[in-house]
C-alpha cells in the first residue's frame, strides 16, 4: 500500500514520520506524560508537513484579509507558497506543497499535530477524499484572539493520516451493560482494584508503590495478575511510520 505525493512547488516542505515527542510534555517531573501511552501513539501516527522557515503571523481583530500580517524571520523566496491570508476572519492558511492520492476507500484527515499546542491559535481538521481528488488542499489554523503567534523553522504545520471511508460506515455502535460480558467484568473489576490500591499506596507514600512511580499494564500490554486469560496479541506502545521514498 503507498501513499503518493506529488510535490507542486519546486520545494515542498519537509514530510516525516509524526515524532512522540512534545516540548510541554518534557517539561513535566521525569516526563510523567510519556507513560500515556496514547498520547505518544497519537502523536506518532501519521505524517508531519515542516515550516521551512521561521515567521510571525499577527491578526488584528477584523474580518478582512488584510487583517492578518505574516512576517518571515529573513527574506525566504518560498515564503508567498506557503502562508497567506486567504479565507480571512482571522484564518491563516498554509499550502501544503503536495498532491496526495490515496489506494480507493481511504481518505485523508487533515489536522494539527496531535498533543501540540500553540497559545492563540487552533488547527482545523478536514477528511479530503484524496482516493480521486486532483488538486491539493489547504491547511487552515483559526486564530482565537487578536494577536501574535510564531512559527518556528521544522515546526510542524499539517499533520495528515488515513481512514477508510466505506469501513467506517458501516460501524454500529452498540451500548451494552457490562455485566452482559462476565470476562471482560472480572477483568474491569480486577483492574480497578489493582488501580484503586495503587493509588491508595501513593498517596500513603509507600515506598515500593513510590519506586515503582506508575503502573504498566497497559503500556506494556498486560493483564494484572488475577486475570487468568492472556493478553491479546499485536499491542502496541512504539509507532514507526516509514519516511518518504523518492522516485
Amino acid at each position: 500500500m503507498e501513499l503518493e505525493c506529488f510535490p507542486v512547488t519546486e520545494r515542498p516542505p519537509e514530510l516525516v514520520p509524526g515524532r512522540p515527542q512534545r516540548a510541554w510534555m518534557d517539561h513535566f517531573s521525569a516526563r510523567h506524560p510519556y507513560r500515556c501511552l496514547p498520547l505518544s501513539m497519537a502523536n506518532s501516527s501519521g505524517w508531519e508537513l515542516l515550516c521551512p522557515m521561521s515567521f510571525t503571523a499577527e491578526w488584528n481583530g477584523g474580518a478582512m484579509q488584510s487583517d492578518i500580517t505574516l512576517r518571515p524571520d529573513s527574506p525566504h523566496p518560498d515564503f508567498h507558497k506557503l502562508a497567506s491570508s486567504h479565507f480571512s476572519h482571522g484564518v491563516l492558511t498554509f499550502h501544503a506543497g503536495y498532491l496526495f492520492r490515496t489506494p480507493p476507500g481511504w481518505s485523508m484527515m487533515v489536522m494539527g499535530a496531535p498533543n501540540h499546542i500553540k497559545d492563540g491559535i487552533q488547527p482545523l481538521s478536514g477528511v479530503v477524499e484524496t482516493d480521486w481528488l486532483p488538486f491539493p488542499f489547504t491547511m487552515n489554523w483559526l486564530f482565537t484572539r487578536p494577536g501574535r503567534v510564531r512559527f518556528e523553522k521544522g515546526e510542524p504545520f499539517c499533520f495528515i493520516t488515513l481512514l477508510q471511508d466505506k469501513t467506517l460506515h458501516e460501524i454500529q455502535p452498540v451500548v451494552r451493560r457490562m455485566d452482559s460480558d462476565p470476562e471482560l467484568r472480572h477483568q474491569y473489576d480486577v483492574w480497578e482494584k489493582h488501580r484503586s490500591e495503587f493509588n491508595q499506596k501513593i498517596f500513603r507514600n509507600d515506598p515500593e508503590a513510590t519506586k515503582e512511580a506508575w503502573q504498566r499494564y497497559y503500556f506494556k500490554g498486560e493483564f494484572p495478575e488475577e486475570v487468568e486469560a492472556p493478553a491479546p496479541q499485536g499491542h502496541v506502545n512504539k509507532r514507526r511510520l516509514k519516511a518518504p521514498k523518492f522516485r
